[in-house]
């Protein structure tokens, strides 16, 4: 049977969410065929179990990958992926879930309809903690954009995307396994030819907020801005990337000013100083003008901090 779509999806300890998650597959209304493809990655929760009933109780379309051990998020992201046999991939984590049951559908007819593309995304709701649901205002971005654009930083949410498949199993950065996520590399991979990306206005998921591995991460920003530095590092230095090398160069400058000004909102001097020495010469303006703008704006927090006292 040829697939048409692969969903690659990542679990782990998700027990509470992933049944939604899966159900939310299973209502795709389609007139081809797809894949579910599960990354199970050891849970020590009812995770694992949920999904194994969901397997053999479908067995056509659910391809189940379990681990004998965690492997951790990236091992099971390059797995997974590489797992994937449908001319398009799309993806959902374990704990985010579709809303629209044509979503699979609007996409392919999408790429079918424009060849140029690479890569598909829609709207999507924030879910918080608190119950809160907010959309996602897209209305400033165009709706294609390319590699020039998503090289200045990951405006895709990943349970929106849709992108065409590596061509063979090789087709593949090696560089991804030393970062904690891979969807930002695997959106400038798919892309670094100057394929476009286009966004459809539909929204069709609900993406959680502020949970999971990458929420945890997200709340250290410098954190966050030194794993994508560390990925246009990588990019830079790859061959496969050369005719974009001006706007690479770019985002790097911008992530290197943003961490700068991330050491400096939570207090880490050295940081700070490391950043500013690098960045004194290249862009001295910018650094000056960032710099002081966050001080102000953390002399202000701090002083109506002591007015509430």
């Amino acid at each position: 049977m040829n697939i048409c779509v692969s969903i690659f999806m990542l679990t782990y300890n998700q027990e509470k969410f992933i049944s939604q998650t899966i159900e939310s597959v299973l209502m795709q209304k389609t007139n081809f065929s797809y894949q579910l493809v599960i990354g199970e990655d050891a849970s020590t929760d009812a995770t694992g179990e949920i999904c194994k009933k969901y397997a053999e109780k479908f067995h056509d379309k659910i391809k189940l990958l379990s681990s004998g051990k965690n492997l951790g998020l990236i091992q099971n992201f390059i797995r997974t992926y590489k797992e994937c046999d449908g001319k398009y991939v799309a993806i959902l984590d374990g704990d985010d879930y579709w809303t629209d049951p044509y979503k699979l559908q609007k996409q392919v007819d999408f790429m079918e309809a424009y060849p140029s593309h690479s890569t598909v995304f829609t709207g999507f709701k924030k879910l918080y903690p608190d119950g809160r649901i907010i959309s996602k205002n897209y209305s400033a971005m165009p709706v294609t954009t390319d590699f020039r654009n998503i090289v200045r930083q990951n405006y895709i949410c990943s349970a929106t995307v849709m992108f065409r498949n590596k061509t063979d199993s090789t087709d593949f950065p090696n560089w991804i396994e030393k970062f904690p996520y891979g969807d930002w590399p695997l959106y400038l991979w798919t892309s670094r030819k100057g394929e476009k990306i286009a966004r459809l206005e539909d929204e069709t998921a609900v993406y959680r907020m502020k949970i999971g591995v990458s929420g945890k991460l997200k709340e250290i920003q410098s954190e966050v801005v030194k794993v994508n530095l560390g990925i246009l590092e990588c990019v830079q230095k790859d061959s496969n990337f050369q005719f974009f090398q001006k706007e690479i160069r770019n985002s790097l400058i911008d992530h290197k000013l943003s961490l700068a000004m991330s050491y400096l909102r939570e207090q880490k001097i050295w940081g700070y100083l490391k950043m500013f020495l690098d960045l004194i010469i290249i862009c001295p303006k910018r650094l000056l003008n960032g710099s002081l703008y966050t001080a102000r704006r953390i002399f202000s927090k701090k002083l109506q901090g002591f007015e509430l006292k």
